[in-house]
Formats: structure tokens, C-alpha cells, sequence
């Protein structure tokens, strides 16, 4: 009879999946996808398109993603609770190895494992140290092809026979995560490959990411976009202050952009100034969109030397290794 408990007075059943708003139909799948790959191969863009909203930023650089970003799909046949996690690759200093765990604990954990690549022939030491890692797992895996809008179709059909050559992969997807092109293939393929039972989360759920979390991500994310070279991966966002008017129609939101040295916070607040503006300006929009209000964004920059091999300061910027 399912989850369902009888008042003895009067015999009414009450269900108590339909009062919680969980799904209860024993066809139902639910689990958890961890989302892989070397860094700008897409993943972040790829997981923002399956569930229909911006959650993860984007940029072209590497450490774009840096913790384990959960995001949840909920359909009537299925959830599927994404983890897009840092980009697997050698760690060089000490948020990178905390970025390489946060990586490599997750693949244990999940049903599916999503390898993203690009359509390429060439297999470099990033993909083949991949190749080693998953090696080491028994969860399934899929390869997804990403950036398809790019190449011609034989470029694609030449990549699944070069990553069919080091892997023995569970079902392999060619997709472009820009377009949205055969989203719902992969959907379907993933949906393949979970098990059977009841939603972790509520239907409304997209994210298990606070909102101070999501709005400093958007101010690094700007920086990313913005700043060239070296600058951007030695940036950490803190949100100081995140509070909403009374009336309801504006938030007052506080940021600090913390770097790694004296010259970077020259470059970061720019000219007169004008850096800083650039990053706010366009920072804001985000926000706005995601709180769907007005927002008030003040912007400070502050110099930790060397945070990044800094165990208590990673930790104090929202870098904490749970696993």
C-alpha cells in the first residue's frame, strides 16, 4: 500500500508521500551523477542546461568549479542529483589537492559516473590520467561528448572510436551543452542507469547551494571573465553581507575579492577604479537574475598572501573537504 498510515477511528489513509510531495510510484528512479572531465571541457555549462537554470559559473579558464556543485533534475519518471565537481587534474598547490579530493571521493559515491570531453582524437595526459582514475572505480560510466556544434559529424564519430579505444564505457553521448543539442538523449540515457526509488528532494529543488554561496561564485565568476592570466585562480570571494530591505524590493549585498598579492589588487580594482566597476556591474545582473530583485552590490578587495596553501583560510573561504 505504500507509505500510508491509517487513522483506526474513521479508516482514512493518509499518504504520506503525497503530503510530503514525494514521488511514490514504484517505477520511479532517483540518484546521484557525478560530472567529470578535465577543466573548460563544458561540465559546468552542460549541468546548467540539463536542469534548465544557471547554477554553476562558467568561464574559459581552468578552476572554474572548485567545490562539489549539487543541482537536482526532477521529472515524472525520475531525479537526478548532479554533482559537478573541480576539474580532475594534477594538483599544484594545496586548494588544488583539496579540489582533487573533493573530485575523487565523489565517483565512489554516485550511480553514474559523466565523462565530459571534447570531439577530439587526441588523448593527452589529462584525459589518460582520467582514464587511471576511473580505473579505480566501479561505478558506470558515461562518455558525453560535449562542443559537437563545433566540429563536423565525422570529427564525432572519430572521437567515439579513439575514447572507445581506452575505456570500456556503459553508453557514449555526443552532445553540445551550448545548444542544448541531444540533452534529452542524455537524459534518457541516464535514466538508464539509475535505480529504482523515491526522490531525495522536493520538487521545487534545484540546488543544495546557499544563495551567499551562488551570489560570491557570480562576483568570481565576473572576475574570471574579466581578469587575464594567472590572477583569477588566486581570487577567493566572501560574502560579508547579504540582507534584504523591508519592503522587499532590494537587497543590500557586501563582497570582498580576496588575492594574493599587492600588484593583483592594482589590477583587480583598475584605473580610477574602473576594473572594479566592470566586475560589479555585470556581477549584479547575475545576481539580480537569480533573486529576481534589485540588487545593491558593494564591492571591497583585500590581499591574503598565498590563501591558496593556507589550510584555515581555504577553509574560511568556503573550501571545506566533507568526505
Amino acid at each position: 500500500m505504500g507509505n500510508k498510515i491509517e487513522n483506526i477511528n474513521d479508516g482514512v489513509y493518509l499518504d504520506i508521500d503525497k503530503i510530503l510531495g514525494k514521488k511514490s510510484n514504484e517505477n520511479f528512479k532517483s540518484g546521484f551523477v557525478a560530472i567529470v572531465g578535465r577543466p573548460n571541457v563544458g561540465k559546468s555549462t552542460l549541468m546548467n542546461r540539463l536542469i534548465g537554470q544557471k547554477i554553476a559559473i562558467t568561464s574559459n579558464k581552468a578552476q572554474t568549479t572548485r567545490n562539489r556543485i549539487q543541482t537536482v533534475y526532477t521529472d515524472e519518471e525520475a531525479q537526478i542529483v548532479f554533482l559537478d565537481t573541480p576539474g580532475i587534474n594534477r594538483a599544484k598547490n594545496k586548494l588544488g589537492q583539496y579540489m582533487m579530493n573533493v573530485a575523487y571521493n565523489t565517483l565512489n559515491e554516485v550511480d553514474v559516473v559523466m565523462w565530459v570531453v571534447e570531439p577530439t582524437t587526441f588523448i593527452g595526459a589529462g584525459e589518460r590520467h582520467i582514464v587511471e582514475v576511473l580505473g579505480k572505480v566501479k561505478t558506470p560510466v558515461i562518455l558525453v561528448i560535449n562542443k559537437t556544434d563545433t566540429v563536423e559529424e565525422q570529427a564525432i564519430f572519430d572521437a567515439i572510436n579513439t575514447y572507445k579505444e581506452v575505456y570500456d564505457f556503459q553508453d557514449i553521448v555526443p552532445v553540445s551543452a551550448l545548444k542544448g543539442k541531444n540533452s534529452d538523449e542524455l537524459i534518457k540515457t541516464i535514466k538508464g542507469h539509475l535505480p529504482y526509488g523515491p526522490q531525495f528532494y522536493d520538487e521545487d529543488t534545484v540546488t543544495d547551494q546557499p544563495e551567499r554561496q551562488i551570489v560570491a561564485e557570480l562576483v568570481r565568476e565576473q572576475t574570471l571573465r574579466l581578469l587575464d592570466k594567472e590572477i583569477p585562480h588566486g581570487i577567493a570571494v566572501v560574502i560579508d553581507r547579504m540582507k534584504e530591505r523591508p519592503d522587499g524590493g532590494l537587497i543590500d549585498i557586501d563582497a570582498t575579492i580576496i588575492c594574493e598579492r599587492d600588484s593583483h589588487k592594482g589590477i583587480i580594482i583598475g584605473k580610477q577604479g574602473a576594473m572594479l566597476k566592470k566586475i560589479g556591474t555585470k556581477a549584479r545582473v547575475s545576481m539580480e537574475n537569480l533573486l529576481d530583485c534589485k540588487v545593491n552590490l558593494k564591492l571591497w578587495v583585500k590581499v591574503k598572501k598565498d590563501w591558496r596553501d593556507s589550510d584555515t583560510l581555504i577553509k574560511n573561504y568556503g573550501y571545506r573537504d566533507e568526505n
